[in-house]
């Protein structure tokens, strides 16, 4: 049996997401490489690496993402991770992924994201970001997504703001980013929050917060 919404392909404009695949591996790699400055200070690293700059470039290679690819699509396949490429006019350029999802009472997940910052700024991310929520509240079934940024992350604080995601509080030490636990800030929304949908509330320029 297939997960809940899985796979999909979604899209709005010129913006698509669709799940990541092992052919994208060059793509890939070679946009990490060229981000490091934009992407590295923000993303989740083991504890002990505390010179998170000096592996990155050994950790964006195919062999990583061969292995990342295999691993999020087992999960996928069993409804714990939704691993979406974001690509514009047919070329990749960034990744939605919802992971942790659990259900029962919970019946929620968590999600992150990343753009080439050659297309930042552009709706890209949002939009990306919004067509992925609304399919979670639709066919995946889940009541609630969460995204934890760092305070001065303020790039990844302003698409969550856009599309009106409700700060819900600080996470201390939440995460280990460059080497150490660093503080986070959860932001969230549940069905309730957007029964327009996402999408709808992003392309009609509301992006107060509920």
């Amino acid at each position: 049996m297939r997960a809940p919404g899985w796979p999909a392909v979604l899209s709005e404009g010129s913006v698509t997401v669709r799940p990541l695949r092992l052919r994208d591996a060059s793509v890939w790699v070679e946009m990490r490489l060229r981000n490091t400055d934009w992407l590295a200070p923000w993303e989740a690293t083991p504890p002990g690496l505390v010179l998170v700059r000096e592996t990155w470039a050994q950790r964006q290679t195919i062999s990583v993402y061969r292995q990342m690819w295999h691993r999020l699509r087992q999960q996928a396949q069993v409804g714990m991770a939704l691993p979406f490429g974001v690509v514009l006019h047919g070329r990749l350029v960034g990744q939605v992924t919802v992971s942790t999802i659990v259900r029962g009472a919970f019946n929620s997940a968590q999600v992150g994201y990343w753009v080439d910052s050659g297309f930042a700024g552009r709706g890209v991310t949002p939009t990306a970001l919004a067509l992925v929520v609304d399919h979670c509240f639709g066919p995946v079934g889940l009541h609630r997504v969460e995204a934890n940024v760092r305070p001065e992350n303020v790039a990844s604080r302003r698409v969550l703001a856009k599309l009106g995601f409700r700060e819900e509080g600080l996470h201390r030490r939440y995460l280990a980013i460059d080497g150490h636990y660093r503080d986070h800030l959860g932001f969230a929304l549940t069905t309730e929050d957007v029964p327009e949908g996402l999408v709808r509330r992003w392309r009609g320029g509301h992006y107060s917060r509920p």
